[in-house]
């Protein structure tokens, strides 16, 4: 029972099924790219807009430097819950008391608002001015605006 080979056709690479394949794995390859190339430009739109909100909040933190120390405090604490509102969310934004205080603290991964001289932002501002060093604060927040990252 031996075949008689002889009426075999001999070997051959299918026709045109090569090409769309190879199609294929381009336009996946063409896919993957694009995608990372918008993942990329997503994640470059974001940190220049925390760059920005950095930037901006400085500027506004130095510009109240040349107020009067109540004013100063004032215009701190409404920077203080504009940047908040900008990075957490207006929910965030609406806190009072302890509640602000803690919100400030995850905010800026700190406790100077909870426990420290950061605490006269939070409920000190209708109070009667006590002994405040508006260096200090302004020192601390500086450094906490330049912190902000994306």
């Amino acid at each position: 029972m031996n075949p008689d080979l002889s009426a075999l056709r001999g070997l051959h690479l299918p026709t045109g099924g090569g090409s769309l394949l190879q199609g294929e794995i381009i336009a996946a390859i063409a896919l993957g790219f694009a995608a990372a190339l918008i993942l990329g430009a997503v994640r470059l739109l974001l940190a220049r807009r925390r760059a920005t909100v950095r930037r901006a909040a400085l500027r506004e933190l130095s510009l109240a430097g040349s107020l009067e120390p109540q004013a100063r405090l004032t215009a701190q604490a409404g920077l203080l819950r504009r940047v908040v509102r900008t990075l957490a969310g207006d929910e965030a934004a609406t806190t009072r008391g302890t509640a602000w205080a803690g919100t400030l603290d995850r905010t800026f991964s700190t406790d100077f608002f909870s426990r420290g001289a950061g605490q006269v932002l939070v409920d000190g501002l209708y109070r009667r001015p006590g002994v405040i060093d508006p260096a200090a604060i302004d020192a601390e927040l500086a450094r906490l605006f330049s912190r902000i990252k994306g």
